[in-house]
């Protein structure tokens, strides 16, 4: 059964426009999640927010929200404020340019929803939008209003619907500069490169997201599972060290022995060689056997001339005509 949608409007592409809903596209309904109960009486706990200086409990009519503009001041915002602030939704996500896919950086997306039409009246509009984008081969940049906040938003064809992601401001983003600025641009020896592709060659596959599994979350059920029905609690095993490795070029050595395909493939080029000489060899010795032999020498003959020879071959040569008549 598909979730409620969380947002209903209309998408807008100049004069065109159809009724739509947002749905989120994941979900954590399925993740292992606990509450703090008191240990003696097994009652789940209240949080309360105390006053550090008084150490009373402030009750809710009289917390107030604060913008820390130094180590102890603060400009208290009110509710009402915040609320006169906020941005109104015009129940409308306008497309207002298109972009090609390649020059979203990832860094900037946010979450994943699926865009819908919402009834029937609004599946061909929706899907000429859909279709433009998908033989243009370019997504759609708008901006919508969730939860009193406006964000700019992703649209691009997935199947029969859409795929919208919100996306993060500039400000939200950090400079990968001050990150990556420091390291060196250094070559890498040509041996070591083809090592390293050789391992990412046989490592090759298509994603497959069922192919990784949240270890953790199983092993929290089954620990609770196991406390469940009173049995004993099996405790991790803890990680193997991996061994002392004494240069980059051994650890891909070792890396690339470690992997049965690769020892394999090796071995198999490395006893193929012999093989390939021996046949090599055997080919050589039955071209030469196969190469006919000079014919004994004999007395040179003498030339005769060809000036007479000339015109019977020239008369051979030509085209033989049949008789008028």
């Amino acid at each position: 059964m598909a979730p409620r949608s969380n947002w209903k409007g209309y998408l807008k592409l100049s004069l065109v426009s159809c009724p739509v809903q947002l749905f989120p596209a994941t979900t954590t309904k399925e993740k292992v999640a606990f509450h703090l109960l008191h240990r003696e009486t097994g009652n789940r706990l209240k949080r309360k927010l105390i006053d550090p200086d008084t150490d009373e409990t402030v009750e809710a009519e009289d917390q107030v929200r604060g913008y820390q503009v130094s180590k102890t001041e603060y400009v208290l915002v009110e509710d009402e404020e915040i609320e006169s602030v906020a941005i109104e939704s015009s129940h409308t996500i306008d497309i207002e340019t298109f972009v090609p896919r390649s020059e979203i950086d990832e860094a900037y997306l946010d979450t994943p929803y699926y865009l819908a039409p919402d009834g029937k009246l609004g599946e061909e509009a929706f899907g000429v939008i859909r279709e433009a984008m998908r033989d243009k081969q370019v997504v759609g940049i708008g901006r919508v209003v969730l939860y009193r906040r406006e964000r700019p938003i992703l649209l691009e064809p997935r199947g029969n619907g859409l795929v919208a992601t919100t996306l993060r401001y500039a400000y939200e983003v950090r400079d990968d500069a001050d990150y990556f600025g420091d390291i060196e641009d250094a070559p890498v020896a040509d041996e070591m490169l083809d090592l390293a592709t050789h391992i990412i060659s046989k490592k090759m596959a298509h994603f497959d997201p069922k192919r990784f599994e949240d270890r953790y979350q199983d092993a929290l059920l089954e620990l609770i599972k196991a406390k469940q029905h009173h049995q004993p609690v099996s405790a991790a095993k803890p990680a193997q060290k991996s061994g002392n490795v004494v240069s980059l070029m051994d650890a891909l050595r070792r890396s690339i022995a470690a992997d049965p395909a690769s020892t394999k493939d090796t071995s198999q080029e490395e006893s193929a060689k012999p093989e390939r000489a021996k046949a090599a060899k055997a080919g050589a010795d039955d071209k030469a056997a196969a190469k006919p032999k000079p014919a004994e020498s004999k007395p040179a003959a003498k030339p005769h001339s060809t000036a007479r020879r000339e015109p019977a071959a020239k008369a051979a040569r030509a085209p033989r005509l049949k008789k008028a008549g």
